[in-house]
C-alpha cells in the first residue's frame, strides 16, 4: 500500500529522481534499461481521449504489480474549445518498484497530442525529459492560437529535452485504412495508439486493454477492432522505428505490499465499497439520496449498479431533496447517506441541522473542489474545514473524518458509519477531488477485518413513569455514548414526534423552557465530544524539534516531503489527523512536545486556526489553493526552511 512506512532505502528512491539501472540487448534487439520509478503525464484537448488513455495504462501498471499513484487534471469548463489552453485535459501516473505516495513532482515523460498540450505542461519537465509530440496537430493556425509564433519543434526551444516527433494521426489513419471507417473516425483511435506506443516503452502488459476494448464496443464490433488495431500498431511502431532506440523496465514493487489481494482504486470507488460494506456489517439497507455534482457524482453512479446488495438510490431534484430524502430514510432505519461537493454542504446546511436536532445517523460526504460558490468544479481543495466544522445555525456539533489516501477512502467510510450509527449522529466526511479522482493499489480486506456495526433497534419501552407505567421516551440516552434510541416507525407503542423545534430531555416534547434548551444545547455537544476516537499517532525517529501536521489529502505530499528531509540528513516529526471533530484527545500533548508545529492545507489556514484557538499553539500554516496538489519538493523546501527559522 501506499501508505505504508518504506525502508531507508525506498525513502532514498523517493527523494531521487527515476533511477536507470543495467542496460541491456536482448537477442540482439533495442537496448532496455531498468528504472525504478517513472512519471508519465498523457495531455491533450478534452475531446483526444487522455483520462481513457491513463486509466488504461494505469490499470495495466497496477496488474503488473508496481506501487503506483495518479493525478487526472480535467478542464474546468464543460467544453473548452478545442485547442485552447483552457481545454487541455491531462493524466499523470507515477509508478515504481518500490512504495511511493504521490502521483510526482514532474513527469519524466510528456505525452503531447496538440500544441495546446505542450505548451501547458513544458514548463513542468525537468531537463532531459522525454517528449513524444504529435506532430500532425502543430498547423500554423493551432500554434497561433496558443502564442506560438514558431513552431517550438523548430525553433531550438525543446534541445534541452529528449523529443520525438510522431505523426501520431497519419498513423492512425494509415493503420485503419482496411476498415470501413471515415477518416474523422479513424483520427479518434490515435489515443489507442499512443497507448500501445507507451506500452511498448514501458513493457505493461496489452491483454487487459484488448479485453476491455472488447467490452467497451461490444454493440459495435467494428469499433473495438479498430482500436484494438491502433493500439497494436502503437507496440509495433515502438518496436520497428529507429526513434526509439530503448524501452524500459520498471519490476513490480515486490517488497511493498503486504501479502493479500490487490486490484486498483480510486478514492470515489473505495468510499463506494466502504459503504457497501458499512451497510453490510450493520445489516442495513443502504440509501443514497443525491444530486449529481462533481466531483461526487461517480459515487452515485457506482452505488446505483449494487442493489444486490439492498443499496437503493434517488437521484434527487436538487440538494436539498437529496438529504432530506436521506434523513427519512435514516428515519426508517436505513444506512443513509447523502453525497456533494462544497456548494451542495451550503444547500445541505439546514437539513444537516435537522438532523443533529433529531439524533439520527447520516453520512454526509463531501468531495471538496475549489470555491467558492460554482469555485473551480474539477480541481482540489480543502476549504470546507470550517464549514464542516461551523456551517450551520445555531450551536449543531457534527463528527468529521477525512481519509488520507484514495484507497483509505474505504476505511473512512466505515469509520463515518460507525461513529454515525453508534452515538445518532450525522457525520461529515471531507474527502476532495485529488483523492476522488486518484487512484493507488488497494488491499481487498478479509471479511474477518471489517467492523461490526451491527445496531440494535428499540423493541419495546425504556422508561417507567412514577406511577408505574411503562413508556418509551425518545431521547433517554445510551449513559456511556449519549446515543438516544433508535425506533422504527411503525413499532407499536413507540410512537413519537419528530421536527426542527427544540426537544424536551427524554420525552422529546416540543419545549421553548430556557433550562432545557441549555441542557440538551449541552448535551448534544458532550455526546460528540465523547466520540471515542484513536489517539493521534506521531512518527518522530529521531525526537525532533518540528513537528508537520497534517490532514486529508496532503499525507502523500507530506510524508514523501518528510522522506526527503529525513533522507538528506534533517530531523523533523509528522502525524495526520483523521478525526477533526472531535481531535484525538492527546492532540494538545502531541502539540506541546514540539518548539515548531507546522500544517500545510490546500485552503487559507483553517486546521491552524482551529489549532491555535483550542490548544494555544503557535502553529505555523503553510498554504496552497491553486486547484492543484502540493508537490513533494515544494513542501520539503518550507519545512526546510521552518526547521531552520
Amino acid at each position: 500500500m501506499t501508505s505504508q512506512v518504506s525502508s531507508p532505502a525506498e525513502q532514498a528512491d523517493e527523494a531521487a529522481p527515476a533511477g536507470v539501472g543495467e542496460q541491456r540487448n536482448p537477442a540482439g534487439g533495442k537496448d532496455v534499461r531498468r528504472l525504478d520509478r517513472v512519471i508519465i503525464r498523457f495531455a491533450g484537448d478534452s475531446g483526444d481521449g487522455m483520462q481513457l488513455t491513463g486509466d488504461r495504462f494505469t490499470s495495466e501498471t497496477a496488474s503488473f504489480g508496481n506501487d503506483l499513484s495518479t493525478l487526472p487534471n480535467f478542464p474546468a469548463e464543460i467544453r473548452a474549445p478545442a485547442g485552447t489552453l483552457p481545454g487541455v485535459s491531462s493524466f499523470q501516473l507515477h509508478f515504481a518498484d518500490h512504495d511511493i505516495l504521490t502521483p510526482g513532482d514532474a513527469p519524466n515523460v510528456l505525452v503531447a497530442m496538440n500544441p495546446a498540450a505542450l505548451k501547458a505542461n513544458v514548463g513542468d519537465l525537468p531537463r532531459g525529459a522525454e517528449i513524444i509530440v504529435n506532430t500532425d496537430e502543430f498547423t500554423k493556425r493551432a500554434m497561433q492560437k496558443v502564442g506560438y509564433a514558431a513552431s517550438p519543434l523548430e525553433d531550438g526551444s525543446l534541445d534541452g529535452y529528449h523529443l520525438h516527433p510522431v505523426p501520431l494521426t497519419t498513423l492512425t489513419v494509415e493503420a485503419l485504412k482496411e476498415f470501413d471507417l471515415t477518416r474523422k473516425e479513424a483520427e479518434r483511435s490515435k489515443n489507442m495508439f499512443a497507448l500501445g506506443l507507451l506500452s511498448w516503452m514501458y513493457h505493461r502488459p496489452t491483454e487487459g486493454t484488448e479485453r476491455f476494448l472488447k467490452s467497451k464496443f461490444a454493440k459495435k464490433p467494428a469499433i473495438a477492432a479498430a482500436n484494438i488495431a491502433a493500439f497494436r500498431a502503437g507496440w509495433n511502431f515502438g518496436e520497428t522505428t529507429e526513434d526509439f532506440a530503448v524501452s524500459y523496465e520498471v519490476a513490480p514493487a515486490a517488497k511493498a505490499f503486504p501479502v493479500g489481494t490487490y486490484r486498483n482504486i480510486s478514492g470515489n470507488l473505495a468510499l463506494s465499497y466502504g459503504l457497501v460494506a458499512a451497510s453490510r456489517q450493520a445489516d442495513l439497507p443502504l440509501y443514497l439520496g443525491s444530486y449529481p455534482i462533481t466531483p461526487a457524482s461517480d459515487i452515485l453512479h457506482e452505488l446505483s449498479k449494487h442493489k444486490n446488495f439492498g443499496v437503493r438510490t434517488f437521484q434527487a431534484e436538487d440538494e436539498i431533496a437529496g438529504i432530506g430524502a436521506a434523513l427519512g430514510a435514516a428515519f426508517g432505519g436505513s444506512l443513509a447517506v447523502t453525497t456533494t461537493s462544497g456548494p451542495g454542504v451550503a444547500l445541505k446546511s439546514e437539513t444537516i441541522g435537522l438532523a443533529v436536532s433529531l439524533e439520527l445517523p447520516l453520512l454526509v460526504i463531501d468531495i471538496q473542489r475549489g470555491g467558492p460558490s460554482t469555485g473551480l468544479p474539477t480541481k482540489t481543495e480543502q476549504a470546507d474545514l470550517l464549514q464542516a466544522m461551523f456551517g450551520r445555525n445555531g450551536e449543531a456539533p457534527v463528527p468529521i473524518v477525512a481519509p488520507r489516501t484514495p484507497a483509505d477512502c474505504f476505511d473512512a467510510a466505515l469509520e463515518a458509519a460507525r461513529i454515525a450509527l453508534t452515538y445518532r449522529t450525522p457525520v461529515m466526511l471531507l474527502s476532495d477531488g485529488y483523492l476522488a479522482n486518484g487512484s493507488e493499489p488497494w488491499r481487498i480486506p478479509e471479511l474477518d477485518e471489517l467492523p461490526d456495526l451491527t445496531v440494535q433497534f428499540t423493541q419495546g419501552p425504556n422508561h417507567t413513569l412514577d406511577d408505574g407505567t411503562e413508556v418509551f421516551w425518545p431521547y433517554k440516552r445510551d449513559p456511556e455514548t449519549l446515543a438516544r434510541p433508535w425506533a422504527i416507525p411503525g413499532t407499536p407503542g413507540l410512537e413519537h414526534r419528530i421536527g426542527g423545534i427544540e426537544k424536551e430531555d427524554g420525552t422529546g416534547n416540543i419545549s421553548y423552557a430556557p433550562a432545557n434548551h441549555d441542557f440538551m444545547v449541552r448535551t448534544r455537544q458532550a455526546k460528540i465530544d465523547g466520540i471515542d476516537v484513536p489517539d493521534l499517532e506521531v512518527d518522530d525517529p529521531h525526537e525532533a524539534d518540528t513537528l508537520v501536521l497534517g490532514w486529508g489529502s496532503t499525507y502523500g505530499p507530506i510524508t514523501a516531503a518528510v522522506r526527503r528531509l529525513r533522507t538528506a540528513g534533517e530531523s523533523i516529526a509528522q502525524a495526520h489527523l483523521r478525526h477533526l471533530n472531535p481531535f484525538p484527545r492527546n492532540l494538545g500533548a502531541v502539540l506541546k512536545r514540539y518548539d515548531k508545529v507546522v500544517i500545510p492545507e490546500m485552503n487559507l489556514g483553517q486546521l491552524a486556526t482551529l489549532v491555535r484557538a483550542k490548544y494555544l499553539v503557535d502553529a505555523h500554516s503553510y498554504n496552497q489553493v491553486n486547484g492543484m496538489p502540493f508537490k513533494a519538493e515544494q513542501l520539503a523546501t518550507a519545512l526546510k526552511e521552518a526547521i531552520d527559522g
